[in-house]
């Protein structure tokens, strides 16, 4: 005999808790509304507040999301283990690698089902190094134990077929990115001045090609000084990848990007800007440019596995080639010296397509089909 939606418990465990707030509340509020028992697990951050005012239940979970010590992913393990032993949870839901990986192992120990969501494969399938093999090796295992494992995009899906990582791949589902709310995320008309704003939304990591658009910035700065570079997002943070402040700091006193900080709400300084940027070397499927979309911003972005799902080439933005500053700027330049209503063909082209192909409502729906699998419980 299945409980009812009243007393159902859902875990959802990430890296960051910043995460679940900004990417899955459509999901949270859907299953709080319900009367589920919501229980986030991650790192501690300024997103915890937000997260049990919406009625979830926050468990802190230490995740060295840099190290490569093994003793303290043994210690993530163990951890959630002990979680899901203790609370029985009636699905879990796993996004990033550490919690996909150990939590992974953690829920088929405590006999608890789960989901393996691969938000994006980032350091793992960009470089060639012994973290990366080891990285590899761990998902094979890993991913043995979950009732499905979701791809945000085909790349990633053929990936993992591709290099034996799964051991049952008829459990491999496409969820085609995890979708935007269409109505938070209005359409909003393109600015009407002589400045022109770029703007890269994201955590500052090198991977997300920070790099090459603070160096197309430098190239196009003399010709076009009414042009500005902004970076909106977290600077510092607990990746491989993270940029510095001390950089940050370099960039703004040589007056090539405007740094804006973080930001609980981006609908502003997406409103503000022209052209939404994100010369990522690899995603999921980037949210920043389905919200960009959502609110007719043509787009730049690097043409690479979940930036290529949300850009169509000419149509919705223009695409580069990654890891290639010139190539950046030459996109960038085309961009800002388009005609208006070019633009605005391209603001309303992108709304069409999100809404086509990114509304939050059928991710969400996939969700409770799934959650309705596995319990027998309709929401």
């Amino acid at each position: 005999m299945t409980a009812p939606a009243s007393r159902l418990r859902i875990a959802l465990v990430c890296n960051t808790a910043w995460a679940i707030y900004t990417y899955r509340q459509g999901l949270l509020r859907t299953l709080t509304e319900r009367g589920v028992e919501v229980t986030v697990i991650a790192p501690r951050d300024r997103t915890v507040e937000p997260l049990v005012a919406m009625g979830c239940r926050f468990v802190e979970l230490k995740v060295a999301s840099k190290g490569t010590d093994p003793r303290d992913d043994l210690k993530t393990l163990a951890a959630l283990w002990r979680e899901y032993r203790a609370t029985r949870p009636h699905a879990v839901f796993h996004y990033t690698i550490k919690p996909n990986i150990y939590g992974s192992i953690a829920a088929w120990l405590a006999r608890v089902p789960s989901i393996a969501v691969t938000t994006g494969l980032g350091y793992v399938f960009i470089q060639k190094s012994r973290t990366a093999m080891i990285a590899k090796r761990l998902y094979r295992l890993a991913f043995r134990f979950p009732r499905e494992v979701w791809f945000l995009n085909q790349d990633d899906r053929t990936a993992f077929f591709d290099q034996n990582l799964l051991a049952h791949p008829e459990r491999a589902r496409l969820l085609h990115g995890e979708g935007v709310d269409l109505d938070e995320y209005a359409f909003t008309p393109l600015p009407e001045r002589e400045a022109f704003v770029f703007i890269l939304i994201g955590r500052l990591l090198w991977d997300k090609g920070v790099a090459e658009y603070v160096e197309a910035a430098r190239r196009l700065r003399a010709a076009y000084p009414h042009v500005r570079f902004q970076l909106l997002g977290p600077v510092g943070v607990d990746n491989p990848s993270a940029i510095g402040r001390t950089d940050v700091e370099a960039w703004q006193r040589d007056d090539l990007i405007d740094y804006l900080g973080e930001a609980h709400d981006v609908r502003p300084h997406i409103a503000n800007a022209d052209c939404v940027v994100l010369p990522s070397y690899r995603e999921g499927v980037p949210r920043t440019l389905m919200e960009a979309s959502a609110m007719g911003r043509p787009i730049v972005a690097t043409d690479v596995p979940g930036c290529r799902e949300v850009v169509e080439d000419g149509v919705t933005g223009f695409l580069c080639e990654a890891k290639n500053a010139a190539s950046l700027a030459e996109q960038l330049e085309r961009m800002l010296t388009l005609g208006a209503r070019e633009r605005m063909e391209m603001a309303a082209k992108g709304r069409e397509k999100v809404a086509r192909e990114f509304d939050e409502k059928t991710v969400v729906e996939r969700y409770k089909g799934t959650i309705r699998a596995i319990t027998g419980i309709s929401l």
